[in-house]
């Protein structure tokens, strides 16, 4: 919350729009003009040690908690996060769906932030599949 009581951040779903929560994401994200913005660079699914499995969903779950991490380092929760940015090698309806699984399993109940999926040929290590960048908001604090 704001210092005047408002929402730091608001995901929505406008009526006229589909309802893409089945799909692990929200249509828009609205932050409170006194927000700290917090851009979290693309997370890999590797482990501390910069290991990175074969298998694209342990890459998903890993990149996920990388992210929580990341967020919570800089102040912010999983739930504060406004917008992510995913890039899948060689996208797919099952990709998708192991994605949305993965996102619903981290955010639970709570509205998913808003989200672009960019099918990519490869990305910057070989034998990495998926990527997750974003954008999360929080109260002013030092860094």
């Amino acid at each position: 919350m704001t210092q005047d009581g408002r929402k730091r951040l608001t995901l929505a779903n406008p009526e006229g729009l589909y309802d893409p929560s089945e799909n692990g994401y929200s249509h828009v994200a609205v932050v409170a003009p006194d927000s700290r913005l917090i851009y979290i660079a693309g997370q890999g699914g590797e482990n501390a040690q910069g290991e990175l499995p074969d298998d694209f969903h342990l890459q998903v779950r890993w990149a996920i908690a990388n992210l929580k991490i990341a967020a919570n380092a800089a102040g912010a929760e999983l739930k504060d996060i406004a917008k992510l940015t995913v890039l899948i090698v060689d996208h797919s309806e099952e990709r998708l769906r192991i994605l949305t699984e993965e996102l619903n399993s981290a955010w639970g109940s709570e509205m998913k932030p808003t989200c672009t999926l960019i099918p990519v040929p490869r990305l910057a290590l070989d034998g990495m599949l998926f990527e997750v960048e974003a954008v999360a908001v929080a109260p002013e604090r030092e860094y």
